[in-house]
């Protein structure tokens, strides 16, 4: 019961990844903020959590100016906020000779500056505390880079360089950064990807229908997080591309081409 009466606060808590980490830190204990877009969906997932206390909380994250306020309510609300979950986002599917500069923008103003934000925001009360936990939910493509998916993936490295680097700088605080990193989950990233064009896939990749159950990989994540875990992968034989990339460059690139990620 490591998150009893912990505050936690999730975005991208509508659906997906982040519907399922709710749902694991409700069973686990927790007082619960979930945030997205979508404040239907958010109702549903608050009351699947019950009886867990739960402030549903909507925000935008490409409108980074509105975040700051958003903080502020969830410290009016509970008085303190104990782990910060980074999972909203969304992802690309295209070819990047075709994609629009402006699919590139929309999806590192939402994954990279939206995120970064959003911790910004939270940052001082955490350090005021003296403990807390930042958690971002990144990808295995922040680690390496993948077909069709030039600007998530850039995106997604990019919060690497950036929670890196705080962790570095905070490491005495007494709040920790955690990164996972997820392989292929059997969610609607994939339908919810944008195209070259900006319009959204709308079909299921045939390697994301056969990925992780959401579930296991909060279930996973749960426990990395209550390890202070840096970094972890959770996904199938796609995670061991972040090691061969790492020690067999050449080997990982001829591995990729023929890979099957759509």
């Amino acid at each position: 019961m490591y998150f009893s009466q912990q505050v936690v606060w999730i975005t991208g808590a509508s659906a997906g990844i982040g519907e399922a980490l709710a749902r694991e830190f409700a069973r686990a204990g927790a007082r619960l903020v979930l945030s997205a877009r979508n404040m239907t969906e958010l109702e549903r997932v608050g009351a699947a959590c019950a009886p867990a206390p739960v402030l549903l909380l909507p925000l935008d994250l490409a409108q980074a100016d509105t975040l700051p306020a958003c903080a502020e309510k969830v410290l009016a609300h509970y008085g303190r906020l104990d782990v910060l979950i980074n999972n909203g986002g969304i992802s690309q599917r295209s070819l990047a000779l075709e994609t629009g500069l402006e699919v590139h923008r929309q999806l590192m103003e939402v994954n990279y500056f939206g995120t970064v934000a959003l911790t910004k925001a939270v940052l001082p009360q955490l350090l005021s505390q003296g403990s807390g936990q930042i958690v971002v939910v990144s990808s295995l493509v922040g680690k390496f880079g993948s077909p069709y998916r030039s600007a998530y993936a850039a995106s997604k490295h990019a919060l690497h360089g950036f929670f890196d680097s705080l962790r570095a700088e905070i490491w005495q605080s007494g709040v920790g950064v955690t990164i996972i990193c997820p392989g292929f989950v059997r969610t609607g990233i994939s339908i919810n990807a944008l195209t070259a064009d900006g319009s959204p896939q709308r079909t299921m990749d045939a390697a994301t229908e056969q990925g992780l159950p959401p579930e296991e990989l909060a279930r996973q994540a749960l426990r990395a997080i209550a390890r202070r875990r840096e970094e972890v992968y959770i996904g199938g034989r796609e995670t061991l591309g972040v090691y061969l990339k790492r020690w067999v460059p050449s080997l990982f690139s001829r591995v990729l081409r023929r890979a099957q990620v759509r």
